[in-house]
């Protein structure tokens, strides 16, 4: 028996046992007659106390035997603070190399190095910290569906190349010479031929794939929730798995959301807030201010079609110098807007503003109680084409939420989307493309449209389909499928992909629904965003044991790779990269 406890159970009433602790040294810190070491497991920290200097560098594997004793320095933040070892014996199970950074809370490694030594980050008690969580979160999906009757099926990871989304992976088969596998970017077609097998709850803690660019919240291999129903409409949906999110959030992280939650459709989101994944933890709606500012002699106004003002509270301070870095801060690539008008509250009363030549204090003061500004506010005015300048505004909005410190992580604020658009128009390609994916159904009261071959009526057409949205940031989302092979036709019509694409890529599960499909839905979470802002973090790397960096490397594995001209060969390959 290496250890009769973990480094991170003993406490005072303890006191007086005889005990066996494995682990590594953390620190070692001598005082001549006496050397004290902290050691450290995946369950804390124990102090040690050694009677000389036993010779330990950091991170070497022990073994120790000794008495549990009551510390005379007593330490508050520690679980085990209130007592210590007096060491008996020391087994010395492994020397260690000094390591190239810190394996404390907070690391003196900068991101790259802490990467290409993940084994030694993984050490740290935030990583650990970040993992258990991962852990309970998904212990308690699985208690959760296996008690509502979802059996967890397992879906292959080898499946057909069906491009319409990202990018896939694809895989050179050497039986097959010529052809390739795809790795999946989520079981969608799968869960849907499990409901037509009968499966009538299914989900799955699965690995997706996608080749596609990469942020601190995207990574090329990533996990989802996946889950799916028959004999289901939307309401039934939405209240199973807001259960299911209710559960997580009350059993994993102590936190009660609202019941029910709010629902917001598309529309209203992109009105409001400028974003089909609003954060609603603070204010800041969008107020349009169209009829007030037009024809009054401001061509860059007169000429928009939308104008769209946010007012952000006690920022009438702003200085001449803030007020130009945000207007440089919105013409950046990301948000893509020409410039930036500002109309300030002072404290007194008085209205001060970049457009003051155009207009006059009377009708700046209306511009004022429109945007519901008020003493010592501040209004931000953005125009152009609607949808483009309200994604912009609710840039800046979110932008202003960060300066202002309103999005605070330990605050949850999680919300249903609902009534997406079907489909959304692409004056670039002259076609529509699915909104969500091509296997979503249209809501049943706007199947008129769907039929129809004017364009007019099928932007119109809004999706039985909803996300799951928290603190700015989509968790999850689905649909109602659709389970009709004549409408997934036409749906492929719309789309246009011809029938021989369609029958090539998409024939299997056509000819499904021509056996008895039953009507079925549902959704998938991105499991690693979930862990991550329930851990309040922005990213999600932390929540992966082993992540890639932006570049789609692992650099700790150096992967990806060549291979050798045998395999190239075996799979009947030619590289126009040679190694």
């Amino acid at each position: 028996m290496y250890r009769s406890n973990t480094c991170g159970e003993l406490r005072i009433a303890d006191k007086g046992k005889k005990v066996t602790l494995a682990g590594w040294v953390q620190k070692a810190r001598s005082l001549g007659s006496m050397t004290f070491v902290d050691l450290r497991d995946r369950y804390g920290i124990t102090q040690l106390v050694f009677e000389g200097d036993p010779g330990l560098g950091r991170e070497y594997v022990i073994q120790v035997t000794g008495e549990v004793l009551e510390r005379e320095s007593k330490n508050p933040k520690m679980p085990t603070g209130d007592i210590e070892i007096k060491v008996e014996s020391l087994n010395i199970l492994n020397k260690a190399q000094t390591p190239p950074f810190t394996i404390e809370e907070n690391s003196d490694g900068g991101e790259d190095i802490r990467a290409k030594y993940r084994y030694l980050d993984l050490r740290r008690a935030p990583l650990q910290r970040a993992l258990a969580l991962r852990h309970r979160l998904a212990q308690e999906v699985r208690t959760y569906l296996d008690k509502q009757g979802f059996m967890e099926i397992e879906t292959p990871y080898l499946i057909k190349s069906t491009p319409e989304g990202a990018r896939d992976f694809v895989v050179p088969s050497r039986m097959n010479p010529g052809q390739f596998y795809a790795l999946p970017q989520s079981p969608q077609t799968f869960k849907q031929l499990l409901m037509v097998a009968g499966y009538d709850r299914y989900f799955q803690i699965v690995r997706c794939f996608r080749d596609e660019d990469l942020r601190a919240d995207r990574q090329p291999e990533f996990t989802q929730i996946d889950c799916e129903m028959s004999f289901v409409e939307q309401e039934d949906v939405l209240n199973m798995f807001e259960g299911m999110m209710r559960q997580m959030f009350k059993n994993a992280v102590g936190v009660d959301i609202p019941d029910p939650l709010p629902r917001m459709s598309w529309y209203d989101a992109m009105d409001n807030y400028g974003s089909d994944k609003p954060d609603i933890r603070f204010g800041m709606k969008f107020h349009e201010i169209s009829d007030l500012v037009k024809g009054c002699g401001f061509s860059v106004f007169d000429g928009s079609e939308y104008i769209g003002a946010i007012t952000a509270e006690g920022c009438a301070e702003y200085t001449r110098k803030q007020l130009d870095e945000l207007t440089e801060w919105v013409k950046r690539p990301q948000v893509g807007a020409k410039g930036l008008v500002y109309i300030k509250v002072n404290a007194d009363g008085t209205i001060k503003s970049s457009i003051d030549k155009f207009y006059t204090p009377e009708q700046l003061q209306k511009v004022a109680e429109a945007c519901e500004a008020k003493a010592g506010d501040l209004i931000f005015v953005l125009c152009g084409p609607k949808r483009k300048t309200q994604t912009q505004l609710g840039v800046l909005r979110i932008e202003m939420g960060n300066r202002l410190g309103l999005r605070d992580p330990k605050v949850f604020a999680p919300l249903w989307i609902v009534d997406f658009p079907l489909l959304e128009w692409s004056e670039e390609d002259g076609r529509f493309y699915a909104m969500h994916h091509p296997f979503t159904a249209p809501k049943p009261e706007h199947e008129k449209w769907f039929y129809s071959d004017k364009k007019e009526d099928l932007e119109r057409v809004c999706a039985n389909a909803y996300d799951f949205v928290l603190n700015g940031t989509e968790l999850g989302g689905g649909s109602i499928r659709i389970h009709n092979a004549d409408m997934q036709s036409r749906m492929f019509e719309v789309l246009g992909i011809s029938k021989e694409d369609a029958e090539y890529k998409f024939g299997f599960i056509i000819n499904a629904f021509k056996f008895g499909a039953p009507p079925h839905g549902g959704l998938a979470f991105g499991f690693d965003r979930v862990c991550a802002l329930f851990g309040g973090q922005e990213t999600i790397r932390d929540y992966i044991a082993f992540p890639k960096n932006n570049q789609g490397r692992d650099v700790m594995i150096d992967s990806p790779s060549l291979i050798d001209q045998v395999q190239m060969d075996e799979l009947f390959l030619e590289s126009k990269v040679k190694a």
